[in-house]
């Protein structure tokens, strides 16, 4: 388990240098960034970033790579234009940090997004995928929110929401094997609660030797051991989408 004075080992991995190919719009209060295929379609995904915040590069290359397998892409805004976390930040302050960020307050800013991706961009399906803090994000919306088809939740923190297991969507989770903020044992236990609670379409899968953040905060060309995993956690991610939407 991550050390109290480093309670979040999200800032391990890359920022890519990367600008995007997609554009930033206001949606009614908060900002996004958008990006659409050349094809029409009506297939959508909501991205939730993780604590470094809706401009992360990193979070914008996942994004354009949905577009490029045929999905709008539209990554909000979710801290509503407070600040994001930055790795210089005091790790000591981050459990205070975080409480004024709550992963299970996102409603009123979904509400807002699905919206706008059925009116302004057509969209008929809609899925949603998340990265830690926005993982823990996609399994709160997975369990509460009926206008979703599906989720793919990408190391979210399992212990915002240990105690609930009743998803109403199909979710996909991944985590790594070496992650420090989730221990393999909370995720035995995902799988045990889901086995007994869950009526729909569900897997867990762990991905051997990964770190946290693997899928989207390594660069496959550093780590040549990982890119298998970080490409296999990629494809994992839109073949289930591809199901589902």
């Amino acid at each position: 388990m991550a050390n109290e004075s480093r309670p979040c080992p999200c800032d391990i991995g890359d920022k890519f240098d990367y600008g995007g190919r997609g554009q930033e719009v206001q949606v009614g209060h908060i900002k996004a960034y958008v990006c659409k295929p050349s094809a029409s379609t009506d297939r959508a995904v909501i991205v939730i970033h993780d604590i470094f915040g809706w401009q992360l590069p990193n979070t914008r290359y996942i994004a354009d790579m949905l577009t490029t397998n045929g999905y709008i892409a539209i990554c909000p805004d979710f801290f509503v234009g407070q600040e994001a976390w930055k790795p210089s930040n005091d790790w000591a302050t981050f459990n205070d940090w975080v409480k004024t960020r709550e992963a299970g307050k996102i409603d009123k800013e979904v509400d807002v997004v699905l919206k706008y991706l059925k009116d302004q961009c057509g969209a008929k399906k809609i899925g949603v995928i998340g990265f830690c803090w926005g993982g823990a994000a996609v399994q709160h919306l997975m369990l509460k929110n009926p206008h979703l088809k599906t989720g793919v939740s990408l190391y979210g923190v399992i212990s915002r929401f240990e105690d609930k297991h009743s998803l109403l969507h199909p979710t996909f989770f991944i985590f790594g094997e070496k992650d420090d903020i989730i221990p393999l044992e909370q995720v035995t236990l995902l799988e045990q609660k889901l086995k007994q609670n869950c009526k729909v379409d569900y897997e867990v899968k762990i991905y051997p030797g990964q770190t946290h953040g693997f899928v989207h905060r390594k660069r496959e060309d550093i780590n040549p051991q990982d890119k298998p995993y970080i490409e296999e956690g990629r494809k994992d991610m839109i073949n289930w989408l591809n199901k589902y939407l």
